[in-house]
C-alpha cells in the first residue's frame, strides 16, 4: 500500500508510477504483463497484476480493485493500467469498463491521449451503457461521516455527478469498513450545472452558499468544472 499526496496532478503521476513499479518488479512478460493502480477515498494506492489465462484470467484493473477492497477501500476514485514492453498507460478493456460503470459509477480513469494521458469519467468511456445495477435495488452511497446526519434527518439532500439514480426505492449505504445500510427512497432528482445552483439548494446540502459548492464537490469529483451538470438528489429514510 502506498500513500499518495493530495495534489491532483501529483497524485495522477504517482498512481501511474505505482503501477509501473509493480510491473518492473513482478511482471514476467508472460502471465503477468499489465499492472494497475487504484486511488481510494483516503488517498491510498492499491496495486494489482493481471493473471493471463486462455480461459479469461482477470485483468489487472479487477485485481487492483479487489486488493483495494481487501485493504478497506470502499470508494475508489481513480484507476490506471500500464502495459509492459513499453506500451505505457492502457485504456481498460470493454469488460473492465462495464465493471467500473456498474460498481464504481463515480470513478475516473487515466487513459492515453496523444503523447500523454488524460483523466476521464467512466461514463465517458462507456456511453449509453447497459446499467446492470438498474436490475437491482439501487444504492445511494455516502461517506461514513454522513451517517449521523442522515439518521437524525438533518441531511436529506446530496449532489451527484453521473450517478444513475432515479426516483424510487433505494438502499442508503455508508462506507465503513463493514458497510452500514438502511432502507430509503429517492424522492426527486434535479439536474443543474454547478454554476447555476442557488444558495438555497446549496444550503440544503450543508454548504454555506452556492459559492462553496464547486470546491466542496471536488473532494468527491476532482475533475469537476463549474459548467458540469450535477444532479441534486433528495431522499428519505423509510421503514422498509
Amino acid at each position: 500500500m502506498i500513500m499518495i499526496p493530495d495534489e491532483r496532478s501529483t497524485a495522477q503521476a504517482a498512481l501511474v508510477e505505482a503501477a509501473r513499479s509493480l510491473l518492473r518488479t513482478h511482471g514476467d512478460g508472460n502471465i503477468h504483463t499489465v499492472a494497475a493502480a487504484v486511488l481510494d477515498e483516503h488517498g491510498r494506492a492499491h496495486v494489482g497484476l493481471n493473471l493471463y489465462h486462455f480461459t479469461g484470467g482477470p485483468c489487472a484493473e479487477l485485481v487492483a480493485l479487489a486488493a483495494a477492497r481487501a485493504a478497506g477501500a470502499r470508494a475508489p476514485r481513480l484507476i490506471v493500467a500500464v502495459g509492459d514492453a513499453g506500451r505505457g498507460v492502457l485504456a481498460p478493456c470493454g469488460r473492465d469498463r462495464q465493471v467500473l460503470a456498474d460498481h464504481f459509477p463515480d470513478i475516473h480513469v487515466i487513459v492515453p491521449s496523444g503523447e500523454g494521458t488524460q483523466v476521464v469519467h467512466i461514463g465517458d468511456l462507456l456511453p449509453h451503457t447497459y446499467w446492470w445495477q438498474a436490475q437491482q435495488l439501487q444504492r445511494l452511497r455516502f461517506r461514513a461521516s454522513h451517517l449521523p446526519a442522515v439518521r437524525d434527518g438533518s441531511k436529506r439532500v446530496t449532489m451527484r455527478l453521473r450517478d444513475p439514480v432515479q426516483v424510487g426505492p433505494a438502499l442508503l449505504v455508508f462506507e465503513f469498513d463493514d458497510e452500514v445500510s438502511m432502507p430509503g427512497r429517492i424522492t426527486s432528482t434535479v439536474a443543474r450545472s454547478v454554476d447555476s445552483i442557488t444558495d438555497d439548494e446549496a444550503q440544503e446540502d450543508g454548504f454555506t452558499s452556492a459559492a462553496d459548492v464547486l470546491h466542496g464537490l471536488r473532494d468527491y469529483y476532482p475533475e469537476l468544472r463549474a459548467s458540469d451538470e450535477i444532479v441534486i438528489v433528495r431522499f428519505e429514510v423509510t421503514d422498509s
